[in-house]
């Protein structure tokens, strides 16, 4: 196969910031994709609405000329998010979902919720209103071992959740283990995004000769049977699995520290990592409905109606990119390539 054209893809999990950050990284989604799903974890959180219409406008303003994108927004839900904020948000239609962090998980988590049982009367108030939950699925409890916090999350926290609030529609963001595979896979009203890199590395490629900071993200890359099960949910066809990139851009040095941030910058060349993974295990043909299908579909929105190409092209993914003051260095800089996005 020496081309492959798709409908083009919406990214359900995306990380633009704001500022100088957002104006430098939004040109690298709006190229591949139509849509996405905006994370709230500004500082400060994106708690209301009326902050979720602000910070749209800022990402439409930033939109590069002559190109089309359109920025789903989402809500960050605190200890003190309240019902009618859930009401307000099904109402302007441009908030797509509210987010949940356990306070302290990952980057600008700070604000998070510290204990999920204050919540509930927001999540009866978004089961009535039908607005998904996105959850950061990790306990942050210093006892549990950092490769088993999403295990541990499903059973302690997910689980009652759900037996709480049955047809509460909930996606559980980029899952990383074979426990949450089997989780989706079981229950009604729940899907999963998948990043590149939980499709492609395992944990090994954090400690491949030396400390490799660019592969650090949360939830961190786990053992090598984890990764073969997430491949083969989202290679299956199951429509529970959708593209979500988590692409999260932090500049070299706040990455290369003694305390380095969590995240992985995929936004350059996310579709064409897809293509990769999928291609492993010959299932090009699945790529389709996984990056531009099952996501509007459990969104209650539109499939996109353009298309997108990828062209089997070997080309060599950049160090670093312009950033602000600093460099920005993409997952798998200095890399080949086997796919190319062909874009106007």
């Amino acid at each position: 196969m020496e081309t492959l054209t798709l409908t083009r893809p919406d990214d359900w999990h995306l990380h633009l910031r704001d500022g100088e950050v957002l104006k430098a990284v939004l040109p690298h989604t709006v190229r591949q994709f139509a849509r996405a799903i905006v994370m709230p974890n500004l500082k400060p959180p994106v708690r209301t609405v009326a902050e979720a219409a602000a910070y749209r406008d800022r990402i439409l303003a930033a939109i590069p000329a002559g190109q089309q994108f359109e920025p789903l927004m989402t809500l960050y839900l605190t200890d003190n998010t309240r019902p009618e904020e859930i009401v307000t948000a099904r109402e302007a239609q441009f908030v797509k979902a509210v987010k949940y962090y356990p306070a302290g998980a990952t980057t600008n988590s700070d604000a998070g919720v510290t204990d999920i049982g204050k919540c509930d009367r927001v999540f009866e108030a978004m089961e009535q209103a039908d607005m998904p939950l996105l959850l950061h699925g990790e306990v942050t409890d210093p006892a549990v071992d950092i490769f088993d916090r999403e295990k541990v999350f499903i059973e302690k926290h997910l689980i009652p959740l759900k037996q709480r609030f049955p047809q509460l529609r909930v996606v559980l963001e980029h899952i990383t283990t074979s426990e949450a595979v089997d989780y989706v896979l079981a229950t009604d009203r729940t899907a999963a995004t998948i990043t590149p890199q939980h499709l492609l590395y395992s944990r090994n490629a954090l400690f491949q000769g030396g400390l490799r900071p660019h592969y650090f993200c949360l939830p961190i890359l786990k053992r090598e049977t984890h990764r073969q099960a997430i491949l083969r949910a989202a290679t299956s066809g199951n429509p529970k699995f959708f593209l979500g990139t988590d692409s999260a851009p932090h500049s070299r040095h706040s990455k290369e520290s003694a305390c380095g941030c969590a995240g992985c910058f995929s936004a350059l060349h996310a579709l064409e990592l897809y293509a990769e993974a999928f291609e492993s295990v010959n299932a090009l043909d699945k790529l389709e409905a996984f990056a531009s299908f099952y996501g509007p579909d459990f969104y209650q929105l539109p499939r996109n109606r353009d298309r997108i190409t990828l062209s089997k092209t070997t080309w060599r993914i950049p160090d670093q990119l312009p950033f602000v003051d600093d460099g920005l260095v993409p997952l798998r800089a200095g890399e080949a390539l086997t796919w190319k996005a062909l874009l106007n």
